[in-house]
């Protein structure tokens, strides 16, 4: 690669395997920093129990997902640092650096002691981690999906970076994949006692061939020119965020566009597995397998989305599928619970169950100054078996009164609860006979094409919203707020609405209003950005 500007020339006879080369060694890395990322997630709700202290088990699940957030919450922090670094130094070797962090926190979560074996250090030390893990992710998106653009032709910009939009999604099949063969392969306790650390310790591997793979690399021809023409700017936080119209832009981005994007892609993927296991009570690995096939016939999507935004317009089709999920939510995660788990279904529809008090608490970042009251413990139960109730005022002289059916119970006793569910017919787990997973796999893969219509075009259309010397600092801030506080909150925030209402689909309404909010601010105040020729800026 020369890195002169002749290399975007569409018509330059040696684009096309130059083009090829770096979406694969871009994608190739991107993916793998994905897979140590989305490890944690996908073994949050097993963590609770590794991490964090036992008792209530609705508490400790939220705490698992509060740490899976800190990742999340940290990454626009990350943006700001390696975007800087990238508009000032350069955008191959700063997503070299990210990669690196990225690694070696992930095989230190695989040393972690627990919290069996040294108390409240455990749950701090992976805290820690995570929040390493997020300022990498926080620059390692930007940077690729920016070193892929500047590399892409005007005309197939959408469907360049539409192979990075892979990515994600692909480290998280990778991540099930892994963690599937290992639970597949061992004993239940074998896996709980050390064999969930294997997948963290695999990570190395992946680190090392990504760092071979990204050394090869040439820096961004555009940038190369920028810096030759002496066009870089010198101060990009100053010049991203405290200079107009720049500034608007970035607001707009993050609330026209990324929020949306973020909300859709976590209900589409993790929030429908925690769903699954959590709250269906089907079992790890069919849902694994499920998730893994919706992810395997949905992720060429990704790429028609971002060709199909070379044709029509990125902005269009990230609002209509913000619009679309947020019309079908509560329908479609219906048909979960009627096509996976029916006889829980059944028995919601003809038990009624209440909780009548008044100090129950709304617990969303849980820890050891948190107190949980009698309330509060008989709703942790009940929304762990994935059952509906309704809340209602305190009866007077009493802390809490619970209603199964015709039985009523005062105060907490999990014993008697667990009864009284038992006598009025509560099946438990799912029973994987009379799973329709034709339908739960349908269901799945509309959701998954949600999560390819808004994030397919999405990279291609925050490049092109920024100039080249302020591109890498100014779309990671939006894309990772969006991303990581709108989406990456998803889980425990949601899960937080459930326990707090009592209804088990009450936590969709987080995800359907942030990408109501989206679709009205990018229909009203966002423009189309597909035409606009990046190598002249």
């Amino acid at each position: 690669m020369t890195g002169t500007a002749t290399t975007h020339d569409k018509h330059h006879p040696d684009f096309k395997p130059e083009e090829k080369r770096v979406i694969f060694a871009s994608s190739l890395g991107t993916v793998f920093e994905w897979y140590d990322f989305y490890l944690y997630a996908t073994l949050a709700p097993f963590f609770a129990a590794l991490f964090f202290p036992k008792g209530n088990e609705t508490a400790a699940l939220l705490s698992a997902f509060a740490t899976y957030a800190a990742g999340f919450l940290v990454r626009p922090f990350g943006a700001l640092v390696f975007g800087r670094i990238g508009d000032l130094v350069g955008r191959k070797y700063t997503f070299l650096i990210t990669i690196i962090v990225m690694g070696g926190a992930t095989f230190a979560v695989g040393l972690l002691p627990t919290y069996e074996a040294i108390g409240w250090g455990a749950p701090i030390l992976l805290v820690s981690l995570r929040l390493l893990q997020g300022l990498a992710l926080g620059g390692e998106y930007g940077g690729a999906a920016t070193y892929v653009a500047e590399h892409a032709p005007n005309h197939r910009r959408g469907y360049d970076t539409s192979w990075i939009q892979t990515t994600a999604t692909l480290g998280f099949f990778l991540a099930l994949l892994v963690i599937g063969a290992c639970r597949l392969e061992m004993d239940a306790k074998v896996f709980a006692d050390w064999g969930w650390r294997i997948p963290f310790w695999f990570s190395v591997i992946l680190l090392a061939f990504s760092v071979y793979i990204r050394l090869k690399l040439e820096e961004s021809p555009v940038f190369t020119k920028m810096k030759a023409e002496g066009k870089g700017s010198k101060a990009p936080l100053t010049d991203s965020f405290l200079r107009y119209p720049n500034n608007k832009f970035v607001l707009l981005a993050l609330l026209g566009a990324t929020a949306g994007q973020g909300v859709v892609w976590y209900t589409g993927q993790f929030y429908a597995l925690f769903f699954l296991i959590i709250t269906l009570k089907l079992d790890y690995l069919t849902a694994y397998i499920l998730i893994g096939a919706s992810l395997l016939i949905g992720t060429p999507f990704f790429i028609f989305f971002g060709w199909l935004s070379d044709k029509i317009g990125r902005l269009k089709i990230i609002l209509a599928g913000c619009l679309i999920a947020a019309l079908t939510y509560f329908p479609l995660f219906h048909g979960l619970t009627h096509n996976v788990n029916p006889a829980l279904e059944e028995f919601q529809q003809k038990t009624q169950i209440s909780v009548a008090a008044n100090d129950c608490g709304f617990h969303l970042f849980v820890g050891p100054w948190s107190k949980f009251t009698e309330c509060d413990q008989v709703k942790d139960h009940l929304t762990k078996q994935g059952l509906s109730f309704t809340s209602l005022p305190a009866i007077e002289g009493k802390a809490v009164v619970t209603k199964v059916g015709e039985v009523t119970l005062e105060g907490w006793d999990k014993a008697k609860v667990e009864e009284a569910l038992k006598a009025a017919g509560y099946p438990g787990p799912a029973d994987k006979s009379k799973v329709n997973y034709g339908m739960t796999l349908l269901i799945l893969v509309i959701m998954l094409i949600y999560v390819t219509m808004v994030y397919g075009p999405i990279a291609a259309f925050l490049v092109e919203l920024f100039p080249t010397r302020i591109r890498y600092t100014s779309m990671s801030l939006p894309y990772h707020i969006g991303n990581g506080w709108f989406g990456g909150m998803l889980p425990l925030t949601a899960t937080a609405m459930v326990a707090a209402t009592g209804d088990i689909y009450y936590g969709l309404w987080y995800p359907i209003v942030v990408a109501v909010v989206t679709l009205v601010i990018g229909t009203l105040f966002l423009r189309e950005t597909k035409d606009r020729d990046i190598h002249q800026n």
